[in-house]
């Protein structure tokens, strides 16, 4: 009996995959602590007729309580604390 190799298993032998699985919760949680820019066009026609053209950004990541709110300071050139209070579910 013969096994076939899979061809994730050729991809972490190759050093290119982690050999352990990665559950979906684990990779959302890696993806959203970083963030994660989602972009793209629609386009909608018919006949080779343009019709409509949507362009789609999106950013996605995580909102920690425990760092400030930080906003862009032109004078200075960089983003500078600000006094708000950070949002609180309830209040």
């Amino acid at each position: 009996m013969t096994f076939e190799e899979t061809r994730g298993d050729r991809l972490a032998a190759e050093g290119r995959l982690p050999p352990e699985r990665v559950a979906l919760v684990d990779l959302l949680d890696r993806l959203l602590s970083g963030g994660v820019v989602v972009s793209g066009d629609i386009v909608l026609s018919i006949a080779d007729i343009d019709l409509v053209r949507i362009s789609v950004r999106a950013l996605f990541m995580s909102i920690r309580e425990s760092e400030p709110i930080r906003a862009y300071d032109p004078v200075r050139g960089h983003a500078t604390r600000t006094d708000r209070e950070p949002y609180e579910p309830g209040r």
